[in-house]
């Protein structure tokens, strides 16, 4: 099959659906590639390097829909773009099917096969070709950057001979995959980092990325994440009113927000609103992720960038990931090439468009001149649901004493009581063992007792250097096989002999053990 990359129509967009390095590997497929003139320099890959790669590169977009079996592109067709497609060609890209009925019902008379980017399922088995992740994770860092660029100060607080910086504190609002992106550049960069989310399980993965989950005060269960494919579900009315109530709170004092929140099929839930804005300090910054489908900021507009009238600055740009082109173009083309990987289960060129597999199914929206959206629900569960962990609970001083108190107690009547037994254990054996046992036996007490102390203070690393040596000074013991050596006896001789020579090999053996590990503990 030939593998065709087309150029992007779509205003400021640099990214391309296929990089020289994907090529190659979609060619150890068994395809053969063709791209359009130009379609990679936005991205910063030349047609030379498609070329050294071994891509055809052809003059315009019709003549690779016309040598394509498989078309690749990363937004959204237009109309035009699909009414160039024949039957049984197959097109790969981001379609936004329930936005884009029209599109859907023209590739659907094309009889075009469509397999939307944005319609993978979100379970393990597919996590390489989620090409939402992958752009999401780009546009959470994205995020961060710009709203540096238009903050007037550091993100990390310093203590400087012209003065103290504070940090600057930041707030994201939906952690998903952007979210979480965003959180690790903030944390990174050294600002208070606070995020929220409806979902509780992700309030573990926030506070283990070094930000603050800030939790609202109500009652309410909110669906997991797992019963909505991973995306968050509408909340509640009263939900609604106690998280607006919160971001009230904390208006004031945030330097930076970053939304996030979007609802699959929906509009963008507006989560800030003007009155939000009108709290925040003068030179705060607002970024908007949700700004294409309606945004989550009262002021927000689409592809601008406005500062309100108290000086808080909220972007609202909906090509981030095209903001960096080359990262971006290279995560989405593995993207591609993974789901054409599933395509040629043979790996000889031929695709396999297998209906009854999970992914596969689930990605395509028409095939064969039928519409096939919505896909049946995955027999996989997206996450596995999860309970938020209680906290441990802070011990007052008092209960600390208490319980500390309690604790030595116990353990002081442990000690007691094995005293005891061992006492009630030895005064019985005086009792009744003959005189010559009672003396070894004392030896052979004290000798475990001093052994114990003296093993018990050493570091858990020098263990076994200090056995190696241990083991070597205990063959003292060959000081009897050497007075038993010139026993008159050939048994004896011949027993006293073998006790030298494995007795040697303990101490010559320990302490060459012994040296070897220490050696281990010193720099060349």
């Amino acid at each position: 099959m030939k593998i065709g990359a087309l150029k992007e129509v779509t205003a400021d967009e640099s990214r391309v659906a296929m990089t020289p390095d994907s090529a190659v590997q979609l060619q150890k497929l068994g395809h053969s590639c063709v791209i359009e003139a130009g379609a990679g320099q936005a991205a910063g890959f030349s047609d030379d390097s498609y070329r050294k790669a071994g891509v055809e590169v052809l003059a315009n977009a019709k003549a690779v829909m016309a040598a394509a079996d498989v078309v690749v592109k990363v937004r959204p067709p237009l109309p035009k773009e699909v009414a160039g497609l024949r039957a049984n060609q197959t097109l790969i890209s981001f379609f936004y099917p329930a936005q884009n009925k029209d599109l859907l019902e023209a590739a659907k008379d094309k009889g075009a096969n469509v397999i939307a980017m944005d319609m993978v399922p979100r379970i393990s088995r597919a996590q390489k070709m989620d090409a939402l992740s992958s752009m999401a994770n780009i546009a959470g860092y994205r995020a961060v950057i710009e709203a540096g660029a238009n903050f007037g100060r550091f993100f990390t607080g310093q203590v400087t001979a012209a003065g103290k910086v504070p940090p600057a504190k930041v707030l994201v609002i939906g952690a998903g995959v952007a979210g979480l992106a965003a959180i690790g550049t903030a944390t990174s960069l050294g600002a208070i980092t606070y995020a929220f989310d409806v979902r509780p399980e992700v309030a573990e993965q926030i506070e283990s990325m070094g930000a603050e989950f800030v939790y609202l005060d109500f009652a309410e269960n909110q669906t997991d994440g797992a019963a909505t494919g991973g995306y968050a579900a509408p909340s509640s009315p009263e939900f609604r009113d106690a998280q607006l109530k919160k971001f009230r709170e904390m208006a004031p004092d945030i330097d930076i927000v970053i939304t996030t929140a979007l609802i699959p099929g929906r509009d963008a839930p507006k989560l800030w609103l003007e009155d939000m804005v009108a709290m925040m300090k003068p030179g705060s910054v607002v970024v908007d992720l949700a700004a294409e489908r309606g945004g989550n900021c009262d002021l927000t507009v689409p592809d601008q960038k406005v500062v309100s009238p108290n000086g808080v600055t909220i972007v609202g740009y909906t090509d981030f990931p095209s903001r960096m082109a080359a990262q971006s173009s290279t995560l989405y083309s593995t993207n591609i090439r993974h789901m054409l990987t599933d395509l040629t289960p043979k790996k000889d060129g031929v695709i396999d468009h297998n209906m009854e597999d999970d992914v596969i199914r689930g990605a395509t929206v028409t095939k064969e001149g039928a519409i096939t959206f919505p896909p049946p629900p995955p027999k996989v569960a997206a996450i596995a649901a999860q309970k938020p962990k209680e906290k441990p609970k802070e011990l007052t001083p008092e209960e600390r004493r208490a319980q500390e108190t309690a604790a030595f107690k116990a353990q002081t009547r442990q000690q007691v009581t094995m005293l005891a037994i061992g006492g009630a254990l030895i005064l019985l054996a005086g009792l009744y063992a003959p005189a010559s046992f009672m003396s070894h036996f004392i030896v052979f007490v004290l000798s475990c007792f001093v052994g114990f102390q003296v093993i018990w203070n050493v570091s858990h690393s020098l263990h076994t250097p200090l056995m190696a040596v241990t083991n070597a000074i205990s063959s003292i013991i060959i000081l009897g096989a050497l007075m038993q050596i010139g026993s008159a006896s050939w048994l004896v001789v011949v027993l006293a002999a073998l006790s030298v020579f494995m007795a040697g090999i303990n101490i010559f053996g320990g302490f060459l053990v012994t040296r070897r590990m220490l050696a281990m503990f010193q720099k060349s």
